[in-house]
């Protein structure tokens, strides 16, 4: 999704957030990420002004009014967490942990493939279909990217081939890059 997203081209508007819009997407958060509960006003202050980035290929991101980029979404699908509000709270998402020899190819923006989720270095949370998780790496602390799973955890297990998770943003993409914005 962010591969090749560059801020001077890719943004195409910024636009101030109506009060109803901004207690519509906090709640629509609330109810996608229910351990948030407990910092919702940290991460996003209901006296705070926030702000929608229109990007290309119909990219949103929410943006704080100092200018941190919190979540984003495509078209009309999930709010995502950015890895680095995912960094500050790990907690956020469920886990689904890959093998080392997939960090490579999912740092260079790579679906993540069922084999890989299933090797013995590899442990899954128990999750649905079409929910977002934070892929986390073998031996490693921090997430590596964002993904939205396309099978559930049991499918997973059961088919073992073919794309387990959709890789929406990673570490070092042009996501991660982004300045603030202002």
């Amino acid at each position: 999704m962010f591969k090749k997203f560059d801020e001077k081209e890719s943004v195409s508007g910024v636009q101030q957030l109506k009060s109803s819009v901004q207690k519509g997407i906090r709640n629509k958060i609330q109810e996608s990420f229910p351990s948030i509960e407990d910092y919702i006003d940290k991460i996003l202050p209901k006296k705070d002004a926030f702000r929608i980035v229109k990007c290309h290929d119909h990219i949103e991101l929410l943006v704080k009014s100092d200018g941190e980029l919190l979540f984003f979404r495509q078209r009309e699908g999930p709010w995502m967490p950015t890895l680095k509000l995912l960094h500050k709270y790990p907690f956020l998402l469920p886990w689904m942990q890959v093998d080392k020899g997939a960090i490579r190819f999912i740092l260079s923006g790579a679906n993540i493939m069922c084999p890989g989720l299933t090797s013995p270095g590899a442990k899954m949370s128990q999750v649905d279909k079409g929910t977002v998780v934070a892929v986390m790496a073998e031996g490693k602390q921090h997430a590596l990217c964002v993904g939205l799973t396309t099978l559930s955890a049991k499918d997973i297990e059961s088919t073992n081939k073919g794309i387990g998770i959709e890789n929406c943003h990673y570490l070092n993409d042009g996501l991660w890059h982004m300045k603030p914005v202002k």
